[in-house]
Parts: C-alpha cells; structure tokens; sequence
C-alpha cells in the first residue's frame, strides 16, 4: 500500500514537471483553416508560456479580399487576431499589448470607436503610428497576450481620460505594458514648439503612468520612442538619457515615423517588470555603456533587445554594404552577439518587429532573415515608416540603413 501510495505521488510529480516543461518550450500557433496569406517567414503566432506573441495582421480575409472601408479593414485585422487566439484557446479579454499602424493618422478618430466596440471591458495598451506603406495597406496591427487573468488589471492615472479606446497601461503578474504617450500638455492638450519640452512632456506622461502602477523608470526593461522628422534625435537623446542610470537604460528601439496621433512629433511607450530582482541589463563585454540604450534587458525570462542595423562596430564603425540583403546579415551578426552574452540563440526568438526602407524588399529580406531560425519562426511584423531614403555613400563610404530589427526572446525552462 505504501509503495502504491509512492508510485502515485511519484506519477503525480512526473505529471506535474511535464506540465511546466511543455509551458517552458517555445510553439507556433497556427490557427485553422490557415489565411490563405499565411508566410513561411513568420508563426501567426509563437506560444512562449505566460504570454503569446502575434504577427502583425493585416486585413486580408482568409480568401485573400479585403475590406473595401477603413471600418472593415481595422475590424478584419481585429477578427484576424482573434482566430489567431482562439487557436490558444484565448479571446481578446486576453491581449494585454498592441501596436497599430496606419497608412493614414487622420483615421485615428475611427479607429477608437471601432476598439470601443471590440475591447468593451479592459482595453489594452496601445501605440498608434502613422507609417508610409504597410504590407497590407491600409492597417496592421500585432499584439501580446496574457494567459492567466487573474492579476491583470488596467491602469488609470488621474489625468487620464476614462473615454480613451485605450488603458494608459495593462499590469499583468510580472510586468507593465505601458500605452504610447505623446509630447502634449496632459490638461489642454497643446504642444509646445521647443522639441526638448515636448520630449519632456511625453517622459514625464510615461513616469506617470508607472508611478500610477507603484513602478518606476528604472522598472522599464524596453522603451519605444516614435518620433517625427520635427524632433531631432539629439534632443531626445539629452532628454531621455536624464531619467535613468547611466548604462542601466532599457533596451530601445528609436523609431522614426511619418505622423502621430494628435498632431504629436513624439511618443513613448514601453514595458516594465514589476520586480526589480527580476531586471537584468545584457551588453557585451567589448561594448562600452551607453546613457540612451542598453543592448538587451531581462525581465524574469523574457529578453528585450534594442533594435540593430547593419553597423559594423569598431574604430572605423559604420554601414558599408549597399544593399538591404547584405545589411540584413550584418543585422543579425550583431544581434546574435547581444544574444549569446545571454547565452541565449535565435532559437530562442518569440517576436521581432522589421523596420525596411522600402516594404518591397520584402522577397530580398525575408529569405535570408529566415535562414537564422530553427523550425518555430518567430511572430513578426514588417512595417515601412518613412518614406524611401537616397542610397547613396557619404564621404565616408558610409551607407545608408535600409532596415533594423529588434526582437524578444524567452529563455526555455529547461536552461534554467
């Protein structure tokens, strides 16, 4: 009887670790019938245990038609993510975090009434940014779900407006997902015409929001500047870099786009981790600290990593190859080292957004960006922010980026 008792426990046990070590691995989520625009160079989505990580979804219905009003391409973006949930056994109530970008902000108005009507209860953290071209014109959105609702609960400041398509934040067990926050006066909505004061606006809209969670900037493990061409990148930088430690920063990735929400040249949205034990900043020993980024940050097992281009580090340091496939490689080269000084692969890659100069060089990237992964391709979404630039060498031989990638990756259970 003992020995039968044992046997039981011993299977219970067994039963358990199995359990948590299917939670650890990393999955494709792939609904069914499958989109008949469904790429082989991305999972619909990736199952990475506490949280699921969706490609961007335009609004292509399963037959391949779109929607012939903005109306109907937001909703069949919406409905795309949700079918890409139900393959989780998830809804909507689930998602936590979305990015939506738009070939046109004017719509932005009729985009919040639209997510009125799909996220009636808790709204999720949002970004919104005007883009130039969109692989699916005219919208595309991803998002980042939340299996276990039990802790999460939406954030609200006390200038935040209750009417907003959007909670200025989501706090789930073990982080923050912050909504974009942009460079106006929180009380009349104004923005002011000096770039440093509208950078500080937007910061200090972001703190609030962190504070509100009981957090604070040195909680935040990734930070998305989206700026305009009207706020020069060294003004953010001077400001940014005055609100954290210097080479502790989160990892960043600093966007350039076409238009924001609101008349707005800058927004920040981020994420945090609710327990500082659990932060972690990652940078190469050969790399010097930097007050603006750090290369990855951990938040428990999850990696955020700054996005990276093709830059070649060292005395003579720049972008030398000319065209977008050869940059690619030179891409991934660095982010890989960020990676192994986590001791970390891009097999471990969740997610990845890909930013490229012109959204047709899509057929030259996406082979050679497929090659660097195992059989679970991460969730990805592929956007061109601003218009096409000159490609052209400087006196310097230096050639300009023509794409950047930054990407999330979760370190298996079983590496622990």
């Amino acid at each position: 009887m003992k020995a039968g008792r044992q046997i039981q426990i011993l299977s219970t046990v067994a039963l358990i670790l199995l359990a948590l070590d299917a939670r650890g691995q990393i999955r494709a989520v792939i609904p069914s019938p499958a989109s008949s625009n469904a790429s082989r160079y991305s999972s619909p989505a990736v199952d990475a245990g506490d949280y699921i990580y969706l490609s961007g979804q335009g609004p292509q219905r399963r037959d391949g038609s779109t929607p012939d009003t903005f109306a109907g391409q937001v909703r069949q973006a919406l409905d795309n993510l949700e079918a890409i949930l139900e393959a989780t056994r998830l809804t909507g109530e689930h998602i936590v975090y979305m990015q939506i970008y738009l070939e046109d902000i004017s719509k932005y108005d009729e985009l919040d009434r639209i997510f009125g009507e799909y996220f009636p209860k808790t709204r999720p953290a949002r970004a919104v940014l005007g883009v130039a071209s969109l692989p699916e014109p005219a919208v595309e959105i991803n998002a980042v779900a939340v299996r276990d609702l039990t802790d999460v609960r939406a954030i609200t400041p006390a200038n935040y407006k209750p009417h907003d398509a959007a909670s200025a934040g989501i706090l789930t067990h073990d982080r923050l997902f912050v909504s974009g926050v942009i460079g106006s006066d929180p009380a009349t909505g104004n923005i002011p015409h000096d770039s440093a004061a509208q950078v500080d606006l937007a910061l200090d809209g972001l703190e609030t929001v962190l504070k509100a969670a009981g957090l604070a900037m040195a909680n935040l493990v990734f930070v998305n500047p989206y700026l305009s061409s009207e706020i020069p990148n060294r003004t953010m930088n001077q400001q940014y870099a005055r609100r954290f430690e210097f080479g502790n920063t989160p990892a960043r990735a600093t966007i350039e786009v076409t238009s924001l929400p609101q008349g707005a040249h800058i927004e920040f949205t981020g994420v945090a981790v609710r327990n500082l034990a659990q932060r972690k900043a990652v940078r190469p020993k050969n790399m010097p600290p930097s007050p603006t980024a750090s290369p990855c940050v951990f938040a428990a097992d999850t990696l955020y990593c700054s996005a990276k281009d093709g830059f070649i580090p060292g005395p003579h340091g720049g972008i030398y190859a000319t065209t977008t496939q050869h940059q690619l490689r030179q891409t991934m080269r660095n982010l890989l080292d960020n990676l192994e000084e986590a001791e970390m692969n891009f097999d471990d890659v969740v997610s990845t957004n890909i930013y490229l100069d012109r959204v047709s060089d899509q057929p030259v990237f996406n082979p050679i960006y497929a090659e660097y992964f195992g059989p679970v391709m991460p969730a990805a979404t592929t956007i061109q922010q601003i218009a096409p630039i000159e490609r052209k060498a400087d006196k310097q031989d230096h050639f300009p980026g023509l794409e950047q990638v930054s990407l999330v990756a979760v370190r298996k259970h079983s590496a622990r």
